[in-house]
């Protein structure tokens, strides 16, 4: 599929992840705000929506090597995908980084003031996600998974004590939000993940545990928000 002005950016990368890479390159949301047109996206000025999709149709010219077609994956799949790699890296990535948050504000807080702001939100983001991912994997992802064996004929469809699945799906996606707006912040405060010259190997270990996490964390919310989620909505 050729990328046009007019489609969303959501619809560009569940299309060919590939595209991922361009839009995290030239800083543009493909997750949280994936729901808008490149020429939308594009309005700042800073790169005009036709340079971005050339860049796009590079980048996916050839054909994917048996990458992932996430689009096309039955709904308990791709859940429980998101829950072996997304949430294990997250639950990986949290102890290690609020211990390096906290102790590179600690050491380098005094030349570095913006360090305490990060180490405070990183701590916000860690309580979120863990509260986050449990309500998916106890609640969301298995009412999910028995939405999609119902529809291939295999049981009843599963009764909803939240009403209707759409109320927690709204609920996911705020927190999505409020996650990737605290990581935007951290990557604001840090320049980019820059690493200052007189940085020690514990602050430059963390600044790029930091871009990881954030990395990931589109990835992972591009998941849910572009693909799984609006699919368990039609399901239902």
């Amino acid at each position: 599929m050729t990328a046009t002005l007019d489609m969303t950016i959501r619809d560009i990368v569940a299309n060919d992840f590939r595209a991922a890479a361009i839009f995290q390159r030239r800083g543009i949301d493909f997750c949280c705000r994936g729901n808008r047109s490149v020429e939308d996206a594009c309005r700042d000025g800073s790169v005009t929506a036709e340079e971005v999709l050339r860049e796009v149709a590079d980048a996916t010219a050839s054909p994917a090597a048996g990458g992932p077609r996430f689009n096309s994956w039955d709904l308990g799949m791709l859940a429980a995908y998101i829950v072996a790699n997304h949430h294990g890296f997250v639950r990986q990535a949290i102890p290690a980084l609020l211990t390096h948050t906290q102790k590179i504000a600690s050491v380098h807080g005094g030349p570095h003031p913006e360090l305490h702001e990060v180490a405070a939100l990183f701590e916000g983001v860690a309580e979120e996600m863990t509260s986050h991912m449990m309500k998916e994997e106890e609640i969301l992802f298995p009412h999910i998974a028995g939405l999609a064996l119902a529809c291939r004929g295999v049981g009843r469809a599963p009764s909803a004590p939240f009403g209707t699945v759409r109320n927690p799906l709204r609920m996911m996606e705020a927190e999505h939000e409020s996650v990737g707006d605290a990581m935007a912040r951290i990557r604001e405060l840090t320049d980019g993940y820059r690493v200052p010259e007189e940085a020690c190997t514990t602050y430059r270990v963390c600044l790029q545990e930091l871009e990881a996490f954030e990395r990931d964390l589109h990835e992972h919310v591009h998941l849910e928000n572009n693909s799984l989620f609006p699919k368990a909505a039609r399901l239902e």
